[in-house]
């Protein structure tokens, strides 16, 4: 190839900043576009989080109304992943062509749609077709936001703000935990309808309304912002397009490589996307058994009533927030991922294996549960902050897609097998071991995979 599209290392010149520019000047633009780009997408992310989990409550009630059991619920919870991995990489790659705007548009007004439309749910087919449906309309918007941000934001900053994106997974569940366990207990029998599908109903809609907005609010890059200074927009684009250095050349390719009709070919020959589709697969399957069956867990721990347990998600899901930004922020001051990433990952599996002890105190499985769910949650940004610094140009969008699409067909073995394995034996003990294994396996492989050279620069 005439210029490597995927690179073998990242360039130790990625965000050497501007002569010009003396870092407080740097740190004022940065926190100026972080103020016009993070607030409405980390929103949107909530709610799109909130949407994909909010099942979790739901199966509270839910599975008994209709008769569905652990397993199918497990399968259900599956099938919008089905959905997602398929579309994934081709909503990525229609962002990179047709931009932003138009592509989040497009994946907040159909998801809302289909989440809306959840309440409707009276025979599993319904929930499988509606889950599927829900997996296609939303696929690309996470490896979207990942993509779209580093079209702002140099790679020694982006730990930092993906942290605060994971953190909106947790705010979903503090918000599911309070929002969602109300409308199911209060609003069951308003109009001759159970509370799931009021639940159902009242958090699909603000996915509508966002996508509406995301027309006037959103721009496609730092080259039509129109609330940045010709200066402060050669600064930014000078700074993303310096990170895609070719090493074999030394040259440098712009964002937007005239090679993107080879991006996803170069990605799918690029053994280094399979080792971070394998750690994300791993870290994936222990992130999502949080976000399904929490609840579960809560419930299994001696609380029965649907508004209490709901209310103590909060709890882990808080915790999770702020430990995630503090050591997500510790990763990106100290320039280093590797070390960081192992400790989360090792020390969550961990913190998953002792909640089989099933010890009589409810406080210490509570503890253990938020020590878990910080620092699994926490693992997801430092991650995150690996992959862009190995993607040049377009390559971005297909790396990065590839990257999501097969890590999170975590999401299709992973509710599918713990729903099965709870049906089967009445427990998720051996659920448990097998994701602290995953989990100090995707600690090892970063370790080994990533040279320790690379740092978060």
């Amino acid at each position: 190839m005439p210029q490597s599209i995927i690179t073998d290392r990242a360039s130790d010149s990625t965000l050497a900043p501007l002569a010009a520019a003396s870092p407080t000047s740097d740190d004022l633009l940065y926190r100026k576009v972080s103020w016009h780009v993070i607030p409405f997408l980390f929103v949107c992310y909530v709610v799109s989080f909130l949407d994909r989990i909010n099942i979790g409550f739901a199966q509270l009630q839910m599975k008994h109304d209709l008769g569905f059991s652990d397993a199918m619920y497990g399968l259900g919870a599956a099938v919008f992943y089905v959905g997602y991995v398929i579309c994934e990489v081709p909503s990525n790659l229609l962002l990179a062509r047709f931009g932003a705007r138009s592509t989040f548009m497009r994946i907040m007004l159909l998801w809302g749609i289909a989440s809306t439309c959840m309440m409707f749910v009276h025979t599993p087919t319904h929930f499988y077709a509606l889950r599927f449906l829900l997996g296609v309309f939303e696929a690309g918007f996470f490896p979207g936001i990942v993509l779209y941000l580093t079209y702002w934001f140099p790679p020694h900053r982006r730990a930092a703000v993906f942290s605060i994106f994971f953190a909106g997974v947790a705010v979903a569940g503090v918000l599911g935990g309070l929002i969602s366990g109300w409308i199911m207990r209060d609003m069951g029998g308003v109009m001759g309808l159970e509370g799931w599908r009021w639940m159902f109903a009242i958090e699909g809609l603000p996915a509508v309304l966002l996508g509406l907005m995301a027309v006037f609010w959103l721009v496609d890059g730092p080259e039509q912002a129109r609330w940045l200074s010709d200066a402060e927009k050669a600064h930014l684009i000078a700074q993303r397009d310096g990170e895609i250095t070719n090493t074999n050349t030394g040259k440098h390719a712009t964002a937007h490589s005239s090679h993107s009709s080879r991006s996803f070919g170069a990605a799918l020959r690029n053994p280094r996307v399979y080792l971070f589709a394998f750690i994300y697969f791993s870290l994936t399957c222990a992130s999502l058994t949080l976000n399904f069956w929490m609840p579960l867990m809560i419930r299994d721990f001696g609380v029965h009533d649907v508004l209490a347990i709901s209310l103590y998600t909060v709890i882990p899901n808080a915790v999770g927030a702020v430990g995630l930004m503090l050591i997500a922020r510790r990763s990106d001051r100290r320039g280093e991922r590797r070390w960081h990433f192992a400790a989360c990952t090792i020390g969550g599996g961990i913190a998953l294996s002792l909640l089989t002890l099933h010890l009589a105190s409810f406080a210490a499985m509570m503890a253990i549960l938020s020590l878990a769910a910080v620092l699994i949650f926490a693992a997801l940004p430092i991650f995150w902050a690996v992959p862009p610094a190995w993607l040049t140009g377009k390559a971005a969008a297909a790396g990065i897609a590839l990257i999501s699409s097969i890590g999170i067909t975590s999401g299709i073995v992973s509710p599918w097998a713990i729903g099965l394995i709870k049906t089967h034996t009445g427990s998720m003990d051996n659920a448990l071991y097998v994701l602290t294994a995953l989990l100090v396996a995707s600690g090892v492989a970063l370790l080994i995979g990533v040279p320790a050279a690379q740092k978060a620069r």
